[in-house]
């Protein structure tokens, strides 16, 4: 019977105790105010409510009301602890006799709780209790012998004693399990806080940066595209999961590529490559990446990140520097050059003058093709040194004209027809008139020259979108290869036979000092189109 009733007791004591921990931990609630007093009278009710099931033997309770107030005194001090403490004396004083030794025994208990309080401030709650309950049991003894409680029955003593301890360390279990698990639950959701924003700032990094992100596995598949590639290849990341493996690599460098991941793998160190990557118009964009292999648990690579910066402008940017340096080489020789001819051409030029004879043609001849020699070395000297330039408001459309009258005889000769089409009588513009019609000139002999077999020139001449005057040469030629258009232009670098490529490489530079343009757009079906941008004036 005495065994069912501390077994009632116990399971009853570790509901009362575990019933707030179990709120406390589902509602996450900051601590209230005087938390400790409303604590403290919950745990007096806990007291009482073991009072009302005490085991009665000849007028004395024996119950485990003690258990609560020791719990009270090691974790929340001796206020507390008093409050539990009294209302637990009070229900034992109304449901029991024997007032006096219970008095005494609490009067003493609670001195003493309160002094082991005052030296066992530093110690953790559980060596706290170990200590109360050690107190607890020198008093017991003590209140047992000065009133005689049994002392015949030391067995019933050793199982009440016990019976306390058990219910004590039950406390304590209950108790110490919620603040580790409460640590515990802290401490994951402070590295949840703190992962969730470490995941935003990388994901902040990944979605707005312009480098491209990609994440491989060991089956060299992709399974990471940074929000980047939209903005930078403008693929959507769900388009890019169903692409083939490298079908954005360009076909040249796909084996490049994987040698590179494969040596990555082998060397187990980061790698730099430079390959081409497909925009989703089908151009494609020159970039620098950056390979790093990423380590698992195990030592070996599991992951490959590649960073990728998209560097197509530096390149177009290191090719004009490049080709500035070229003119700049080019027309520095040529001026030397030009200047070294000169010299004794005029001589040889002031001679056949003075000997010319009336009625030689040869003689003609041979000054004709002195002035040419001395037009080709002044072209040249363009090139090496600026030259003082009269620029006058000039009608484009009377220039192309006179243009077209002096080809006019060579065209017929080659079967070529010029067809001028115009919009309006006049285009205006600020120019050196000399230099544009060199350049015409060029343009209109390279088209004639393309077209071996005869056929049509078309010029058209008309006001851009932006007030500028546009001319448009197109031939019925053989074309340009599309891969050749990028380098017309660049010193020495010809299509012609017999050609050196300054006729373009001047004219190109004619018309940026006119603050104009000239492109190029050629299909070997319909042959070439020439357009010249120049500002106009009203």
């Amino acid at each position: 019977m005495i065994l069912l009733d501390y077994i009632m007791n116990l399971a009853i004591f570790s509901l009362l105790v575990s019933t707030p921990l179990v709120f406390g931990a589902f509602t996450k609630q900051k601590p209230f105010k005087n938390a400790s007093i409303w604590v403290s009278i919950y745990a007096g009710v806990v007291s009482s409510a073991l009072s009302l099931l005490a085991i009665q033997q000849q007028g004395y309770s024996f119950d485990i009301r003690y258990a609560p107030v020791m719990l009270i005194f090691a974790y929340l001090g001796p206020v507390a602890g008093l409050i539990t403490g009294g209302i637990s004396l009070f229900t034992r004083l109304v449901t029991s006799g024997q007032w006096t030794p219970a008095i005494m025994g609490w009067t003493m208990i609670m001195i003493g709780f309160s002094v082991i309080h005052l030296f066992a401030k530093r110690l953790t709650a559980v060596k706290k209790s170990v200590i109360l309950f050690g107190t607890y049991l020198v008093f017991y003894l003590i209140i047992v012998f000065m009133f005689k409680i049994f002392i015949d029955k030391p067995v019933f003593h050793i199982q009440y004693v016990l019976f306390v301890m058990l219910g004590l360390f039950i406390g304590v279990l209950l108790i110490e399990s919620y603040l580790k698990l409460f640590r515990l639950n802290n401490k994951l959701t402070d590295m949840y806080k703190m992962v969730e924003a470490s995941e935003a700032k990388y994901r902040l990094i990944a979605e707005n940066t312009s480098d491209l992100i990609i994440v491989m596995n060991e089956e060299q598949a992709v399974i990471y595209f940074s929000p980047s590639h939209e903005n930078v290849l403008g693929f959507q990341c769900n388009e890019l999961e169903h692409l083939e493996k490298y079908q954005l690599i360009h076909p040249d460098e796909v084996d490049m590529f994987k040698n590179t991941i494969k040596l990555m793998y082998e060397n187990k160190e980061s790698q730099s490559i430079e390959f081409r990557m497909m925009h989703k118009d089908g151009r494609w964009l020159d970039f620098e990446s950056r390979c790093m292999p990423v380590r698992g648990e195990t030592g070996l690579i599991e992951n490959i990140v590649i960073i990728s910066r998209d560097i197509s402008e530096r390149k177009k940017a290191e090719d004009i520097l490049l080709r500035s340096e070229k003119l700049s080489i080019v027309g520095e020789l040529a001026a030397g050059v030009a200047h070294e001819i000169r010299n004794p051409l005029t001589t040889i030029k002031g001679f056949m003058q003075l000997y010319k004879r009336a009625d030689s043609s040869i003689d003609e001849l041979l000054l004709s093709e002195l002035d040419r020699i001395e037009n080709i070395t002044s072209q040249l000297l363009t090139l090496g040194k600026p030259q003082a330039v009269e620029l006058n408001r000039t009608n484009v459309l009377e220039l192309i004209e006179g243009t077209l009258v002096l080809l006019a005889p060579e065209a017929m000769m080659s079967n070529i027809q010029f067809n001028l089409k115009f919009e309006e009588s006049s285009y205006f513009i600020i120019c050196e008139k000399n230099q544009l019609k060199q350049v015409f000139l060029n343009i209109l002999k390279n088209a004639m020259e393309a077209m071996k077999e005869g056929g049509e020139i078309q010029i058209n001449l008309r006001k851009g979108p932006e007030d500028e005057c546009v001319i448009a040469f197109q031939d019925q030629g053989c074309g340009i290869p599309e891969e050749l258009l990028p380098r017309l232009g660049e010193p020495f670098y010809t299509l012609k036979e017999k050609g050196t490529g300054l006729g373009l490489m001047i004219s190109n530079k004619i018309i940026k000092q006119h603050n104009g343009s000239l492109t190029f757009n050629s299909n070997g079906k319909e042959g070439t189109v020439v357009e010249i941008k120049l500002p106009s004036v009203s």
